[in-house]
């Protein structure tokens, strides 16, 4: 993995199993007349009159077309003669959140028949009756494809309401043009040729999962004692001015030029910036993992069009395109073999397809009940703001 040049409930133990994990709980959320009945709040879906789907997911997570390369969105388009608008509108989970809580917590259309979010924010939404069951006879290749790992969270055991599109790994990148190798998260936190040229993600899970294993805590199960010196240590470097900012998925731009010299990253951002002066690398304290949801809201009026696209990107040979594009771990049994055609120098890439060594050094966050989980969020946030 040090060779190879993203979100956050969902992390791993040893071996395959790591990925079926219980929920996380977000916080400000489980108010009680924010909570739906999705039976309710299904709505005539116009699919067949009004062949369109509305879609937002993360940046840097779709294939493109390029001289003479047909993207897996434009063959979908082809093949089933649906318009898609897509939107990579989805650049931090409290962040997209924060754009649909009123409409989804108050029974009204977002616009929008497919989103992907994390596992801990797909959760709760699910858990709050915000997300419409999906028609298991449309996406028969998400039932029979999956990977064992990712069939059955504790949150959506029968993947009734989700599918995962992608999942990945959380670790340090550096630009190697401007700075010395960085190998550890304590690296990023103390040393001081990159004080004031650091960033950290936002995402609360991914960032203190690290700050307890610092301090050799265990992120899955840990006191609020270590807890609280993880905090303290996050605190005291960020008074100290190590870090430039807390970012979503916007910070490639920084370390390209510059302006930061290592930082906080999901694997696959660094793998699609294109640039071979940044390098992604796990940190000696370990590797967060994570995976992204694709999920339809309540009043979404193309939910036949979006099992289609679910279904589509469930083929092992569309996965593998999509994969060899973005270089996350592929949720889709039968990919590795589709590589073969698509990039046999992928087949192998532990960036999509990990080995379970790899897998053995991946850790998960601690489900936190609703009290818990404000207090957390409240303190990260604290941080931030210091």
């Amino acid at each position: 993995m040090a060779g190879m040049n993203r979100r956050t409930v969902l992390r791993g133990g040893a071996g395959l199993g790591f990925l079926g994990v219980s929920a996380a709980v977000l916080p400000l959320f489980g108010t009680p007349d924010q909570k739906q009945d999705p039976s309710r709040l299904k709505v005539p879906d116009r699919s067949e009159s009004d062949p369109r789907l509305i879609i937002s997911n993360w940046p840097e997570y779709i294939d493109e077309d390029d001289d003479g390369y047909v993207s897996t969105l434009t063959q979908f388009e082809k093949d089933t003669g649906i318009t898609v608008r897509y939107t990579a509108d989805v650049n931090d989970n409290d962040e997209f959140f924060s754009k649909v809580r009123n409409q989804l917590g108050s029974g009204t259309s977002t616009k929008r028949d497919l989103f992907a979010l994390t596992d801990w924010m797909a959760a709760r939404m699910i858990q709050v009756g915000w997300i419409q069951k999906l028609d298991a006879s449309k996406v028969p290749n998400l039932h029979a494809n999956i990977i064992d790992s990712l069939a059955k969270p504790a949150w959506d055991p029968g993947r009734d309401y989700s599918a995962p599109w992608q999942s990945g790994l959380t670790g340090i990148a550096y630009n190697k043009a401007k700075v010395d190798e960085v190998r550890s998260f304590s690296d990023l936190v103390t040393r001081p040729d990159l004080k004031g040229r650091v960033s950290l993600l936002t995402e609360m899970r991914d960032t203190m999962g690290f700050m307890l294993l610092i301090d050799g805590a265990d992120p899955e199960k840990f006191t609020d004692d270590e807890w609280k010196q993880a905090v303290e240590r996050l605190t005291k470097a960020k008074k100290a001015g190590q870090f430039r900012s807390f970012t979503g998925n916007d910070y490639v731009q920084d370390l390209a030029s510059g302006n930061v010299l290592a930082c906080e990253a999901w694997s696959g951002d660094i793998a699609n910036a294109g640039d071979e002066n940044l390098v992604w690398v796990p940190p000696e304290e370990g590797i967060m993992i994570w995976a992204d949801n694709m999920m339809v809201p309540n009043l979404a009026t193309h939910q036949a069009n979006a099992e289609q696209w679910i279904n589509y990107y469930y083929e092992p040979e569309v996965a593998a395109k999509l994969a060899d594009y973005n270089s996350y771990i592929c949720p889709v049994k039968g990919a590795q073999e589709a590589m073969e055609k698509v990039n046999p120098d992928n087949v192998e890439n532990e960036l999509i397809f990990p080995t379970e060594k790899t897998l053995s050094l991946t850790h998960r966050f601690m489900a936190l009940d609703e009290a818990k989980a404000r207090t957390y969020e409240k303190d990260y946030t604290d941080v931030q703001r210091a």
